[in-house]
């Protein structure tokens, strides 16, 4: 450890409680007042603790990726585990490498190339519903998450939800918001404890409970695993310790289940979400879109292969999760003294590090809060460092769906862009809502234009 490292400079609180009032209400912009006023390295002092937020690409890269070893997900996301369990997400050490190994081949790119059918299957029913709404303002934010959920379950799961898929939706933004209730809070009560938040929560909680446990005993009473499914829950049933042979209990899969299906369908919708809220405000890059989706495509339906021409369309959904993370902010906790930028990491100190800034950074995004996917050009892109835009986190806990994210996110958006041109409808204001995801704020709301030209639908968009 070098002699020089000393306090880096940041806010100070008597008590951690003091803290956790100041970020309550909007811990995102509170942290970004943060950064503006303290710069890249900020020491958030509460008695004699400290954290930290980092927000340089390079610093970034030190604690996921060069030193990772010595950041696990820390106290903080240990709450969360009342939600979701040991899944993926929120496990560590042996526990979270031997998951990641069983998981990992469900993940293989040849894979996830061979479930794009099934991902434009269901968007074109979706689309097909929305030809009869023409007269409606629709919240595609909610559209978005009952199509992804549709998609997740059947290319993890071989199944739809079906009548269930509401139900585990709203279940899910319960328990999203319980998590947002849990990260702030110093010492969250006990759940069993019957406040208005552990009262929901509870019913959020047994919602998916019930209804992941329905997928996995009609999966085990078919008693067809892997190679008839060749999915992750057939995978993930038919898995054996390689040292014990045991196979999966019942809580286990119940909570890689869950991880899967919200995390599977939640960051997507999120995505486009945004997507269509930031292509709404500008028509440039709109138009810039459908001229290629209609270059592209000529009205049909796109397959795997085109994903190579549809090259804007990809920049379009990489620029809205540079302005827009799903995951806006990720946690880590010191096991050992680490140093950075002459500073002192102390152990047991919890670091967070933010997409939502670092990919504001003006060191490497002039003009960063401008919705402008060329920024995403091999041009633009040339000299940037791989931390500056980590939308899916990085080193080894790396998202392990971030293909199948991407390759759903560009073949959803190229789809709706062909038939539909979504514009705002006045009087409904998005807002950010930085709970465990960044969801925009009641959603967001639109009305359907159909489109001419090369794309699918026959009238023309009025101006």
């Amino acid at each position: 450890m070098g002699a020089r490292a000393n306090r880096a400079p940041g806010p100070r609180f008597l008590t951690p409680l003091g803290f956790i009032a100041a970020v309550r209400e909007n811990p995102l912009e509170v942290l970004a007042n943060w950064w503006k006023q303290y710069g890249d390295f900020v020491e958030i002092r509460f008695g004699p603790w400290s954290s930290f937020l980092v927000v340089h690409p390079a610093d970034v890269r030190h604690i996921l990726h060069e030193n990772h070893k010595n950041y696990w997900k820390g106290l903080l996301l240990e709450k969360l585990k009342r939600i979701a369990g040991e899944g993926l997400v929120f496990s560590d050490g042996d526990l979270w490498r031997q998951q990641r190994r069983l998981a990992q081949p469900a993940f293989h790119r040849d894979r996830i190339a061979a479930l794009a059918g099934m991902m434009t299957d269901a968007t074109e029913a979706t689309l097909e519903a929305w030809t009869t709404r023409s007269a409606e303002v629709i919240n595609v934010s909610a559209e978005a998450s009952k199509l992804t959920l549709q998609i997740v379950g059947r290319a993890l799961f071989g199944t739809t939800l079906g009548e269930d898929e509401q139900r585990f939706s709203t279940a899910v933004t319960g328990g999203l918001v319980y998590a947002n209730h849990l990260i702030n809070r110093f010492m969250p009560l006990p759940i069993w404890v019957p406040t208005r938040a552990n009262r929901a929560a509870r019913v959020a909680i047994a919602t998916m409970d019930e209804i992941v446990h329905k997928i996995i005993d009609r999966r085990r009473r078919a008693g067809d695993g892997a190679a008839a499914n060749g999915d992750l829950l057939g995978m993930l049933i038919e898995a054996r310790d390689e040292e014990t042979s045991a196979t999966m209990n019942d809580r286990q899969l119940r909570d890689e289940v869950i991880t899967f299906l919200v995390a599977g369908h939640e960051t997507t919708a999120v995505t486009l979400s945004w997507t269509w809220h930031l292509l709404s405000g500008d028509a440039q890059v709109e138009a810039r879109l459908f001229a290629e989706v209609d270059e592209v495509l000529g009205g049909r339906t796109p397959v795997l292969g085109d994903l190579d021409n549809l090259v804007y369309t990809k920049k379009v959904v990489q620029e809205a999760m540079r302005l827009y993370p799903p995951a806006w902010a990720l946690s880590r906790q010191a096991y050992e003294t680490d140093e950075l930028r002459e500073h002192r990491v102390v152990p047991n100190a919890v670091v967070t590090i933010s997409p939502y800034l670092t990919h504001r950074h003006p060191e490497y995004w002039p003009d960063p809060e401008r919705f402008n996917p060329e920024r995403f050009s091999p041009k633009a892109s040339a000299g940037r460092p791989e931390y500056a835009y980590f939308p899916f986190g990085g080193g080894p806990r790396r998202c392990i769906g971030n293909q199948f994210a991407m390759m759903e996110a560009a073949l959803i958006l190229a789809m709706t862009a062909q038939r539909f041109r979504l514009v705002a409808a006045p009087g409904h204001p998005v807002e950010k809502d930085p709970i465990l995801t960044l969801r925009p704020k009641p959603g967001v709301f639109m009305h359907l234009q159909r489109r001419t030209g090369n794309g699918a639908a026959h009238t023309a968009p009025s101006a």
